[in-house]
């Protein structure tokens, strides 16, 4: 959230359900200078309605990649780029990604999921 907002990204907001990230996420704003022009909520991301978001940026587990597929899916508009840190979307091909090993994230732009998804539920056998 903090590399988005100075990176030009508004609003920058985080999601976050742990008091004891929460509080971190809320300390490392206040040292980077962007204290009161960043957010982090304390809010469940499943129950958060993400239809205006347009960059996404995510450090979550593999486990929870396939049900969080279909929640962007449903509510990211066309124009959204999801970037996931450390564990790529089993499902979706990356627009782009950078880095290696621990430090590589996948960028997946949703119009391009979105197609892919479509292409391939054409292609199967119902």
């Amino acid at each position: 959230v903090i590399e988005a907002y100075k990176r030009g990204l508004r609003p920058a907001v985080g999601y976050e359900l742990n008091p004891w990230l929460l509080r971190l996420s809320r300390y490392r704003a206040w040292k980077a200078g962007c204290d009161g022009e960043v957010s982090f909520l304390k809010q469940d991301l499943w129950k958060v309605n993400l239809s205006d978001c347009y960059n996404v940026t995510m450090f979550l587990a593999p486990s929870v990649k396939s049900p969080l597929a279909a929640k962007l899916l449903a509510e990211l508009p066309d124009e959204a780029r999801v970037v996931s840190g450390r564990f790529p979307f089993p499902c979706w091909t990356p627009s782009s990604t950078v880095g290696t090993g621990l430090d590589q994230v996948w960028a997946y732009d949703m119009k391009e999921v979105r197609q892919a998804a479509q292409s391939s539920a054409e292609g199967s056998p119902v």
